[in-house]
């Protein structure tokens, strides 16, 4: 039985992690105000959104599975408090910041109604410094590091993220064109 919930950690954890990269991907889609694949822009918003909610809950599968493997020797604390862990503490602790961010950007994402516009986009900022940890908890603690399928996918992810945002950081990003050509008149 053990094996098993070692299979359903690893699976979940990687599926997680590309359903994050496309949740990143499609979050600095919408903010471009641009359409996708003929969808509307809140359309966009919504694959978004339920995509992000499909990796938290994949996520919480993979730690829940791996909390029950004997071998991974987590422990309930490592889930919470970053860096604690017994088998590799600094990149188990690497995951455990970047849940404890996916918790935050739920929360946020769940209550922007109720927290308001400025709150929540202070608080989805991080995404963009979950997201990395993610990946390097990956590469020091996945147990397929050096396979090759798993190094051509983190290249994939990382590759399509760079691409998106120097997209996002760029003059032709239409959310930010009008501000950087009147701040370059000045």
């Amino acid at each position: 039985m053990a094996e098993a919930f070692w299979a359903l950690g690893r699976a979940t954890g990687v599926v997680s992690l590309v359903l994050f990269t496309v949740t990143v991907l499609l979050g600095i889609l919408t903010r471009s105000g641009r359409p996708a694949l003929g969808l509307p822009r809140f359309a966009v918003t919504l694959v978004h959104r339920n995509v992000s909610l499909l990796a938290t809950v994949l996520v919480i599968i993979h730690v829940a599975s791996l909390l029950a493997d004997p071998y991974a020797q987590l422990r309930l604390v490592d889930v919470v408090v970053p860096f604690l862990g017994t088998a590799k503490p600094f990149w188990l602790g690497l995951g455990t910041f970047a849940f404890d961010l996916v918790l935050a950007l739920v929360v946020t994402g769940l209550l922007r109604q109720r927290l308001g516009q400025r709150a929540f986009r202070f608080v989805h900022w991080f995404s963009y410094a979950m997201w990395p940890v993610a990946v390097l908890h990956t590469l020091g603690d996945g147990s397929d590091v050096g396979k090759s399928w798993l190094v051509l996918l983190l290249v994939l992810c990382v590759g399509s993220v760079l691409v998106s945002l120097a997209w996002r950081m760029s003059a032709t990003f239409i959310e930010y064109q009008h501000t950087r050509f009147e701040e370059a008149r000045r």
